[in-house]
């Protein structure tokens, strides 16, 4: 049941569509402009590093939330309550019901639960996705890269636990939520016609 609960919890608040309101509050249809996704990367390529940045702590604290009540609320399951939590999170984002389903890719979101599971896990996995950026620069292959770690960074901190199993077949379902939505990506990557941040970063 705590799976459940903790899933629907996640799934809520992953709705709440905070690029698509912070663009509307600007008078900005968000869907209707660059890649038309409602998320951090396209609002910040839109409408600037202030917007983006402002939208991308709004994804983390839907994320953090969820996650957080359900580990307080499921304590003898924390870390399984979370990391469904996490799901629920990346889920309603991505498939908002009030929104007909259509919402952003759940990078950010994935950000905040994933820091929420474990905290040294969650800094492993930003170190990658910057390492990856600075090599590539390129959003997409980066968030690939740092999701596609979860389980087996999963596998690692949780190593010996009864519920190591569970919990890096959540983590192979988040990294596969993030390459199935990234799938146009993924084609323009092998293509060699990804986007790239226009300025290398140092």
């Amino acid at each position: 049941m705590y799976r459940i609960i903790s899933l629907l919890l996640g799934y809520l608040f992953g709705g709440i569509q905070t690029a698509s309101m912070y663009s509307e509050i600007k008078g900005v249809d968000i869907r209707n402009e660059g890649s038309g996704n409602p998320g951090t990367t396209n609002v910040w390529r839109v409408m600037g590093s202030k917007a983006g940045i402002t939208v991308f702590l709004g994804e983390l604290v839907k994320s953090i939330i969820p996650v957080v009540t359900s580990k307080l609320l499921f304590k003898k399951n924390k870390v399984i309550s979370a990391l469904y939590a996490t799901i629920g999170t990346i889920l309603g984002h991505s498939y908002p019901l009030f929104s007909k389903f259509k919402g952003g890719k759940g990078i950010a979101v994935t950000v905040g639960g994933i820091y929420m599971v474990n905290f040294p896990l969650g800094v492993i996995t930003s170190v990658l996705f910057f390492t990856s950026l600075v090599i590539t620069r390129m959003v997409s292959f980066s968030s690939l890269v740092m999701t596609g770690s979860i389980p087996f960074l999963l596998s690692k901190f949780f190593k010996g636990k009864s519920y190591k199993k569970e919990a890096v077949t959540l983590g192979t379902l988040i990294s596969s939520i993030t390459a199935y939505r990234h799938k146009a990506n993924i084609k323009r990557i092998i293509a060699g016609t990804e986007p790239k941040l226009k300025k290398k970063l140092k």
